[in-house]
């Protein structure tokens, strides 16, 4: 959907939000919904497992007239898929531990087995392309291929970043479920704005330059990325005025 106008917000200065409380993450992320909202945000795509898990019901709740679009690992795809009944599940320790991924996993994988990792530190090291990725990798899906998993779940938005790579190691008889289709297709299904191709506009709330790199190495992107600052809980964007003291 290249003709719908996009605000991609990153919020580096609390990257990874896998560690954090699912109460510090709900008050980020209804800081970063009513900075978006007071942009004109129309339809919101919470672009991280973690958040969703932990913060998509409380936003919807928050905010009940604005369509949220929440991520949450693809477990009901690898079941139906999976012809071992072993699936693989790469997240957060947030993603693994919500209610979400509980929930889902009851309903529709309750006849397979899931292997999951943490992956502690692999959003950073994809984040910064560190030199031992492929090391890491090997690490956390190693022990899903010797139980014998045959479908694996990306369960968070970084990861399929490195999905070359990814399926390089597991080889081509193991099923790499990225979830962003249908991600796309939701949004697709529940937006009702205009289709203006007005340009995307990027904005970051700690290393504006580290994003605007990225996006120029990995998707050709010449964007200038917005500085958005974090000021007493609330989200400041340049057209923004700072609250009083």
């Amino acid at each position: 959907m290249p003709e719908l106008p996009c605000l991609y917000l990153a919020d580096q200065a609390h990257l990874p939000y896998g560690p954090r409380s699912s109460d510090e993450i709900r008050q980020l992320c209804v800081g970063a919904t009513q900075a978006l909202l007071d942009q004109g945000a129309r339809l919101i795509v919470i672009a991280c497992n973690t958040a969703s898990a932990a913060a998509l019901e409380h936003l919807r709740a928050s905010f009940p007239a604005l369509p949220f679009v929440g991520m949450e690992p693809a477990v009901k795809p690898a079941a139906l898929h999976t012809r071992s009944g072993v699936v693989g599940l790469m997240a957060t320790r947030g993603t693994l531990q919500g209610a979400l991924l509980r929930n889902t996993a009851a309903r529709f994988a309750g006849h397979v087995e899931i292997v999951a990792s943490d992956c502690p530190g692999l959003a950073e090291a994809i984040e910064n392309e560190a030199d031992d990725l492929a090391a890491q990798l090997r690490g956390h899906l190693q022990p899903m291929l010797a139980r014998g998993a045959d479908t694996l779940v990306l369960g968070c938005t970084h990861y399929p970043l490195a999905i070359d790579l990814i399926r390089q190691i597991v080889g081509p008889d193991v099923h790499v479920i990225d979830p962003s289709p249908a991600i796309a297709r939701q949004v697709e299904r529940l937006w009702n704005g205009p289709r203006s191709g007005a340009p995307d506009r990027f904005a970051s709330t700690a290393r504006p330059e580290h994003l605007g790199n990225f996006l120029r190495q990995r998707f050709q992107t010449d964007s200038t990325v917005e500085s958005w600052v974090w000021h007493n809980n609330t989200l400041i964007s340049p057209a923004s005025c700072l609250p009083s003291p």
